[in-house]
């Protein structure tokens, strides 16, 4: 492949793995590839194999188009200030097109659109979605599933005191996929050959699961016991707040089980393997593989 391809975000954990894996396993060549990260520094150990490193912010949008320019595909990685992010996600889409990109790929979130949403951040993620809609650009938009990985978060704490306390409504399922799984979606997504692609894709295992499901499969897996306790929103609230959860990660545990309650992460789909040419991850594998971690 002789077009120039940019990862934005390439010093975060997701934009690093894509731009390993297109290097070592796509054949990118580093003199095609461009990596954009806030600050360069971070990204040395590229730019000593060949890899076009450039600064790259959002909150500056007169810089864009500059950063932006020869780059045929832009993979756009959406940021971490949540809540703040829409704006120079919305520059980004600007800048691209006025750059010259021929395609934008972009990390969004499961079924982001509609009025009262029960994730809070979802308008991060619609609105941006929908400004590379409006820009006629061709473009892949990767709709990301909760990673396996989220469970490093809580799952070790549940697991201490055996007990799993969510708001999620009974029988409510969900499909998690692997960070890496999306990951390598999201490079065979900047690589497969397009031309007027307007794709979206839900990045999910072929697996549900209710919150039972998980703690049974953690228990058989990792050796502790978990039983499941639901508790309404409020008093979810109340109890982590006496526990001292701070209140941005209170509000995104509601917001999660409120959307996963909603039933907007309870579909499978084959993106991963269409994009990839792999089965997804199972989440067996990952409590496999993270034992010690989870259990330590």
């Amino acid at each position: 492949m002789s077009e120039k391809l940019m990862v934005t975000g390439a010093a975060g954990k997701l934009g690093r793995s894509v731009v390993n894996l297109l290097l070592d396993e796509f054949g990118i060549a580093p003199g095609n590839l461009v990596a954009g990260t806030r600050d360069p520094g971070k990204l040395a150990d590229l730019s000593a194999r060949g890899v076009i490193v450039r600064a790259v912010d959002f909150n500056l949008p007169e810089t864009l188009p500059a950063a932006f320019a020869g780059v045929d595909r832009l993979l756009i990685v959406s940021t971490d200030t949540i809540g703040a992010r829409l704006a120079g996600q919305q520059a980004a889409v600007k800048a691209a097109k006025s750059a010259g990109v021929k395609g934008i790929v972009y990390t969004s979130a499961p079924n982001p659109h509609g009025d009262n949403h029960p994730l809070f951040f979802a308008g991060d993620h619609a609105g941006t979605e929908t400004a590379i809609f409006e820009s006629g650009l061709p473009y892949r938009i990767l709709r990301n599933y909760w990673y396996h990985e989220n469970f490093f978060m809580g799952l070790p704490g549940i697991l201490k005191q055996g007990t799993w306390y969510t708001s999620d409504k009974p029988g409510t399922k969900v499909s998690y996929v692997a960070h890496d799984d999306c990951a390598r979606a999201a490079a065979a997504a900047l690589t497969k050959p397009w031309s007027d692609d307007k794709a979206i894709y839900d990045i999910t295992s072929d697996e549900t699961f209710s919150t039972e499901d998980v703690a049974g499969l953690a228990t058989k897996i990792l050796g502790k016991p978990i039983s499941v306790v639901r508790l309404s929103p409020d008093v979810l609230a109340s109890n982590l707040k006496s526990a001292g959860v701070p209140e941005f990660v209170i509000t995104l545990m509601l917001s999660m089980d409120a959307t996963n309650s909603a039933g907007l992460l309870s579909k499978t789909s084959g993106a991963v393997e269409e994009l990839t040419g792999r089965k997804p991850r199972p989440l067996a594998s990952f409590f496999e593989a993270n034992k010690a971690a989870l259990t330590a």
